[in-house]
């Protein structure tokens, strides 16, 4: 039954989606993880009550429904934006195009991130960063050669936990980019758009995947956290 459930399912299917979904998650990883990293080394060194500011910004995509952070960037983004205005100028857009798939899943993405990568370097030994700074380094190669080797623990987690959740992105990503076959159409918009066409056997096929690929996600989280760094 459930091969015969596969082969009907994959007879016909177009596997953009996948591909969409798996270039957009790779790209909002290094970027979210990226900028995690600044955001948290930076607001180490901030007092209140900035740092509680930044940081309720920071978190606020966390909380805050997808369509509702989709609407945001729609409005930064759109050609009446400040955002989108600028990138017109240079012929860019991210509204309904692949870019915009980028963009959604990088910030919806960037709080676990961050947050991950915060609390890390909060736990981190003060007696080793004290040590450094007594031997001479600077705030930045503090940060690259002692904060980061210790964190990378940290890093590793962070990343899996932004690609997971940037693969798994709806809600902000038909709201800026749309839900266009072989250009925005990703793995949570092909479930959307193969239920409300009745095609079920296909939804559940991509269903699966997404279960598939966030057990591998989960698991290599585990086996991160386990191993001796």
């Amino acid at each position: 039954m459930i091969v015969e459930l596969v082969i009907a399912a994959t007879g016909s299917v177009d596997w953009s989606p996948l591909g969409v979904s798996l270039r957009s998650a790779l790209i909002a990883t290094v970027l979210a993880t990226g900028v995690g990293l600044l955001a948290a080394w930076g607001l180490l060194t901030l007092r209140e009550p900035w740092r509680s500011a930044i940081d309720t910004l920071l978190s606020l995509p966390l909380v805050l429904p997808p369509t509702v952070v989709g609407f945001g960037l729609l409005v930064l983004f759109g050609r009446s934006g400040p955002l989108g205005q600028w990138l017109d100028r240079w012929g860019l857009s991210v509204v309904f195009a692949p870019a915009g798939t980028v963009v959604a899943a990088t910030v919806v993405a960037l709080p676990l991130a961050y947050r991950t990568l915060l609390s890390t370097f909060e736990q981190l030994d003060p007696d080793l960063l004290r040590a450094a700074r007594t031997l001479g380094l600077n705030p930045w190669q503090i940060f690259w050669r002692v904060r980061l080797p210790l964190a990378r623990s940290g890093v590793v987690a962070a990343a899996i936990l932004a690609f997971a959740r940037s693969l798994g992105e709806f809600g902000a990503t038909v709201m800026l980019a749309g839900n266009i076959p072989d250009r925005t159409q990703t793995i949570p918009s092909a479930v959307f758009a193969a239920v409300e066409a009745g095609d079920w056997n296909r939804a559940q096929l991509w269903v699966g995947l997404s279960i598939a690929i966030a057990l591998l996600s989960i698991t290599v989280l585990n086996w991160t956290g386990r191993r001796p760094w």
